[in-house]
């Protein structure tokens, strides 16, 4: 890997800033457009904004070496200004597909973004969701009231997903969370493990008088009148870590965690 090119970004916080500084000289940088590989200093956050962005602009996609210079890090390696050519000679390479909404809104519009975490529908005002779930073409829940609903990916579970007392899928379960925010009908449904081939479908119900916002990871679209989800193995992104860091291992601890 010392071969390839690369591209250095960091996160505006003053840590990755300084980081990036203290790496400016370690190698001749080229511009993510040019880079066969991209070093992203920065939190999880950073790093999501990173692959949405490489998403929208370029391809072929490349991989991402992250270092942590955020608060949990869950999806960066430990941050080290020396041995970097060492360190990406001896990665392992873990491979994310993202979900692909397409929100169709009330006023006709339709939005296709994609999520690398989750899609997530969301109550806009204090009157409860009530939403129509189809699965495969087939009606499963004809009306499930509710502060919202999400689609979680195995990288995602561990998110907003676990916050909403979601399960924790490992890594290449080829799964899917679908899990809803503080439900009120059907009072004992508490979500579904899905296979990641499955088709889901959420259609609003009484949009003008109830109206919800669908969000792809940290992107909105407001005023929805339907949403369809699937695995877009068209655009699958490749995370490079240390051999210490075990994401895996991490992601089954998580499920301990106090």
């Amino acid at each position: 890997m010392s071969e390839q090119r690369r591209a250095l970004v960091a996160s505006p916080t003053p840590p990755a800033q300084a980081a990036a500084k203290e790496l400016a000289d370690v190698h001749d940088w080229v511009s993510v457009q040019d880079a066969d590989l991209i070093v992203a200093l920065g939190g999880d956050g950073f790093m999501l904004q990173t692959l949405h962005a490489m998403l929208e602009r370029r391809k072929p996609l490349v991989p991402v070496y992250g270092m942590n210079l955020g608060t949990v890090g869950f999806l960066m390696n430990e941050w080290h200004r020396h041995g970097l050519d060492d360190r990406l000679a001896r990665t392992k390479p873990f491979k994310v597909v993202p979900l692909a909404m397409t929100a169709e809104t009330m006023d006709g519009e339709v939005v296709t973004l994609p999520a690398i975490n989750e899609v997530s529908l969301l109550r806009e005002t204090r009157q409860t969701a009530k939403l129509e779930v189809t699965l495969n073409d087939r009606v499963v829940l004809p009306e499930l009231a509710c502060d919202g609903i999400l689609v979680a990916t195995p990288a995602g579970s561990t998110a907003y997903n676990f916050s909403a007392q979601g399960p924790i899928l490992p890594l290449g379960s080829a799964m899917l969370a679908l899990t809803p925010i503080s439900p009120f009908r059907p009072r004992r449904w508490r979500g579904a493990i899905l296979p990641d081939k499955a088709r889901i479908s959420l259609r609003v119900l009484e949009p003008s008088k109830r109206p919800v916002s669908a969000v792809a990871d940290q992107r909105e679209v407001r005023d929805v009148a339907r949403v369809d989800i699937s695995i877009d193995r068209a655009r699958e992104l490749t995370l490079l870590f240390d051999p210490e860091h075990a994401l895996d291992d991490r992601i089954t601890m998580e499920q301990f965690a106090a």
